[in-house]
């Protein structure tokens, strides 16, 4: 019986994004939460007895030249080595730009395959494939590179590639789930997409997905993937890798007809929340729902809200929050005669349908994300659909927030 691990996407010191880094309490590890991925999956590998790891690619994250990382990766390559184990690797789109992977002096153990494409003996029957990336940009298929399967072997084949192509993700290395079957080996180890996905058993064609996410688009438990090789079969387990976990998740409070109420809600919420988290440490993203009878005094202290929330999170035990929000609707209205705050209300609304207003608000809006950086900018402004959308949201969140003042003292 033979055993392999394959992960891919590590991005050593890639930065997690996550309002929750406020808190010096969490901001550490965080920031080593890349580099704490990789040793559990060294541990994991080391506990397991594998015979190989295989990374299919973007180990770094990019162009950014760090000694620190250098020593960091050595010394877990030093691990893995000896503890008996082999790595293959091959070279990802963030690999290619990155200057360590042409610095490093890797031990005898790491096998880095080239853009040419080759294959290398792990065992009696059992060969390791793999192709890199030359340079960041892979406009064409790459599975015409590799050599032909070992006939009588189990053959595995290392590839980075977009597939056909995912949201969030540039197209690298196309090609299609059709031409990895039909091309003769028996377990693709494919990287790339950051999320996991077994797109074929026969053969087997698996994207591990990132083994620890880095900000709240990347929620839920992130992990890698346990090869067992038996007689010529090959089993798949997936195995948890990360030390961070990003969560969203969502209550209804409508039937929080007091504060009291939403605490003991929020924070049973919090404790069943944690329960639900594989990793260390869970960074949560919680919305509030419904259509509560106290939803304009709850808009109105929003803020304490937070706070509360945190405190319940933390109470869990490593458990932190990135963010509170509020998708709430006030209760259908009443025959009461409309008051002060209603034609404010509908003053309001007014002022938002007129095109100057509108036009004031986008330049407004263009003019604080100029001070963004250029990833995040991008990400919230991607068009200019997008941006309308994104000032329309915040008007109407302003909007809601100054009835809220008015309003929420009526209670």
């Amino acid at each position: 019986m033979i055993k392999i691990l394959h992960t891919a996407d590590v991005h050593l010191d890639s930065p997690l994004r996550s309002l929750a880094l406020r808190n010096s309490g969490l901001r550490d590890t965080i920031a080593a939460a890349s580099r704490s991925a990789f040793s559990r999956l060294v541990d994991l590998a080391i506990s397991e007895e594998v015979s190989a790891i295989l990374i299919a690619g973007d180990l770094f994250d990019g162009k950014e030249r760090s000694a620190r990382t250098g020593a960091f990766l050595m010394a877990e390559l030093d691990r893995i080595g000896d503890a008996g184990i082999r790595v293959f690797y091959i070279k990802g789109n963030h690999d290619a730009e990155n200057p360590i992977t042409g610095t490093l002096d890797l031990p005898a153990h790491v096998h880095v395959f080239d853009a040419r494409g080759g294959r290398e003996q792990l065992a009696d029957g059992v060969w390791i494939h793999g192709v890199s990336f030359a340079d960041r940009h892979a406009p064409d298929n790459l599975v015409r590179r590799f050599k032909a399967p070992v006939p009588g072997a189990v053959n595995i084949a290392l590839l980075h590639s977009s597939l056909g192509g995912a949201v969030g993700h540039d197209i690298y290395a196309p090609c299609s789930v059709a031409d990895l079957v039909g091309a003769g080996f028996d377990y693709w180890a494919l990287g790339h997409i950051h999320k996991r996905q077994v797109h074929s058993q026969a053969p087997w064609v698996v994207m591990p997905g990132i083994p620890q996410g880095r900000d709240i688009g990347e929620a839920g438990p992130k992990s890698a993937t346990l090869l067992t090789i038996e007689q010529g079969q090959i089993d798949v387990t997936e195995v948890p890798t990360s030390v961070v976990e990003f969560v969203q998740t969502e209550v209804d409070v409508t039937d929080a007809d007091s504060d009291e109420a939403l605490r003991a809600l929020l924070k049973n919420h919090m404790a069943a929340t944690r329960k639900t988290v594989a990793a260390p440490v869970g960074v949560v993203r919680l919305t509030l729902t419904g259509t509560p009878s106290r939803h304009w005094q709850f808009l109105r202290d929003r803020d304490v809200w937070a706070e509360q929330v945190n405190e319940f999170a933390e109470a869990t035990g490593d458990l932190w929050i990135d963010k509170l929000m509020f998708r709430l609707s006030p209760p259908a209205a009443g025959d009461e005669a409309s008051g002060a705050a209603d034609e404010l209300a509908a003053t309001m609304a007014a002022i938002r349908a007129e095109p100057g207003f509108a036009a004031l608000a986008r330049d407004e809006v263009e003019t604080v994300l100029q001070d963004l950086p250029v990833g995040l900018r991008e990400r919230l402004m991607a068009d200019e659909a997008a941006r309308d959308t994104l000032v329309d949201r915040l008007t109407r969140a302003g909007a809601d927030l100054v009835l809220a003042q008015m309003k929420g003292a009526k209670s």
